[in-house]
């Protein structure tokens, strides 16, 4: 088997970081080893083929990282996180799937994830992104670093005008795109076509002056969290 070149940005003399990998395709445990043996500070310390397996991994063998994958059968990689952190465990918890989800990127980071990124990666970027993880910062890939634009501040008259200024349908696709359904998702579940989804979703984000899917869930939370009303969705 062929093994990948030294990468140049690979530094011999940096402080080791110890990893763990946490993914239930043997592959691609198999894979990362492989991709991060060309950088001789970066050192692969134990593998787990289950949340459960990796939540005993990390206790035990207490790695600066984790990649944690989300999406696993049994206890998924954000339980996996929750359970973590809940044991105290000082090992930075990245998550590294295939979802670009915005509620997602949520879920993960409120869990107490210090990282999310997405395994199409180029390896050199994902190096440095496990440095940068493993010296304290939080890291994001790209594609998912704008879904967490900070939304417009809102005060509980705002939102429960905004509320009522959608249509019973605009409500119910809202609904939806907060719990992460893509617009297909939605066009099944209310019965109607992808493109008018596209529509309510555009028409609500206008409505209610937000910018992307991230802030709509962001939104909704707000709203259920200033109480019950008539006029609120029930949780």
């Amino acid at each position: 088997m062929d093994f990948p070149a030294p990468s140049p940005l690979a530094d011999a003399q940096a402080v080791p970081i110890r990893l763990a990998v946490v993914d239930d395709h043997a592959l691609f445990r198999k894979g990362i080893g492989q991709l991060l043996s060309m950088y001789p500070d970066i050192r692969v310390v134990a593998e787990a083929a289950s949340g459960a397996e990796g939540i005993e991994a990390v206790l035990t063998h207490r790695p600066d990282v984790a990649l944690v994958d989300l999406h696993m059968k049994g206890l998924d990689g954000i339980s996996v996180v929750r359970a973590l952190q809940a044991a105290g465990s000082p090992t930075r918890l990245v998550m590294l799937t295939v979802s670009d989800s915005s509620f997602d990127v949520m879920e993960a980071l409120k869990a107490g994830a210090s990282g999310y990124l997405l395994k199409d990666m180029e390896p050199d970027e994902f190096y440095l992104k496990l440095r940068q993880v493993a010296a304290g910062g939080t890291v994001l890939s790209a594609e998912v670093g704008g879904l967490l634009a900070k939304p417009q501040p809102t005060t509980p008259e705002s939102i429960d005008a905004g509320w009522a200024s959608l249509t019973a349908r605009e409500q119910e696709t809202l609904e939806l795109v907060s719990k992460g359904a893509s617009n297909k998702i939605v066009a099944r579940s209310l019965g109607i076509a992808e493109s008018t989804v596209k529509v309510h979703v555009k028409h609500v984000l206008q409505k209610l002056n937000l910018r992307n899917r991230f802030e709509a869930a962001v939104w909704l939370r707000e709203l259920r969290e200033e109480g019950k009303s008539a006029t609120r969705p029930s949780p």
